[in-house]
C-alpha cells in the first residue's frame, strides 16, 4: 500500500522535500491572510491572489498559480494539507522532485484556468482558492499510473485510489461552495501532463 505513510519526520523531509515546501508554503500563507484581513474575507483573498471570474483579475494569469496557495477557512486548509501529507508523497518519489512539481503546478494552474473560464458564463461573481486543483492533478497521475501502468501500482493502493476519487467527485458536487469543475479540471490535466511528461522526461522507474 503506497498510501500509508511508515516514515519518521527526519525521513519524510528528506524523501519528500517538494510535499513539504507546499504544505509549508499553505500555512505559512494561511498565517499571512489571518493576520491581514482573515483567510474568510474576500477582499483579502482577491488581494493577495485569489482567481475571480469578472472583472480585470480574470485575466491576471498570476492569480492562478498563487491561488493555490489560499485556503478559505482552517478547514479548508487542514483537508488540503492532508491529502497532500498522504497520498502526494509516492508520486514525489516516482517522478523525483522538479518533475513532480512541474505537474502539481502545471495542473493546478490549468485547473484553475478552467474553473474560471465555466464560471465566466454565468451571471455570479466568484472568488476562488485552494490547493485542490493541483492535488486532483496529482490524483490524476496516480489513475493514470492504475490504468495504464498497473504493473507499478498494488492491487490494494489502485482500490483506495479508485475510492478516493469517488468519493471526492461526490463531495464536489454535494459539498456547497465547492468548484467541482476545477477539481475535474486537475484530475483530467494530471492525467494527461502525466502521461506527457514520462514521455518527454526519460527516468528510471522503480
Amino acid at each position: 500500500m503506497i498510501f500509508i505513510r511508515y516514515e519518521k519526520w527526519r525521513s519524510y523531509l528528506r524523501y519528500y522535500p517538494v510535499t513539504c515546501a507546499l504544505i509549508l508554503a499553505n500555512v505559512i500563507m494561511f498565517i499571512v491572510l489571518t493576520f491581514n484581513g482573515g483567510s474568510t474575507n474576500l477582499y483579502t483573498l482577491v488581494d493577495y491572489g485569489a482567481t475571480v471570474n469578472v472583472g480585470p483579475e480574470k485575466e491576471e494569469l498570476w492569480r492562478y498559480a498563487t491561488a493555490m496557495f489560499l485556503h478559505n477557512g482552517f478547514a479548508h486548509l487542514f483537508f488540503n494539507c492532508f491529502a497532500l501529507l498522504v497520498f502526494a508523497p509516492p508520486l514525489e518519489r516516482l517522478m523525483g522532485w522538479w518533475r513532480y512539481a512541474l505537474l502539481y503546478l502545471a495542473g493546478g494552474f490549468l485547473a484553475n484556468l478552467l474553473g474560471v473560464a465555466v464560471s465566466s458564463r454565468g451571471d455570479l461573481g466568484i472568488v476562488s482558492v485552494g490547493a485542490s486543483g493541483a492535488i486532483y492533478a496529482v490524483y490524476g497521475a496516480f489513475f493514470y499510473i492504475a490504468v495504464l501502468q498497473r504493473e507499478m501500482m498494488d492491487e490494494s493502493s489502485r482500490k483506495t485510489l479508485y475510492g478516493v476519487l469517488v468519493m471526492g467527485i461526490i463531495m464536489s458536487f454535494a459539498t456547497p461552495h465547492v468548484d467541482y469543475v476545477v477539481h475535474i479540471g486537475g484530475l483530467i490535466a494530471g492525467f494527461f501532463l502525466y502521461g506527457l511528461m514520462i514521455r518527454v522526461f526519460k527516468r528510471n522507474r522503480r
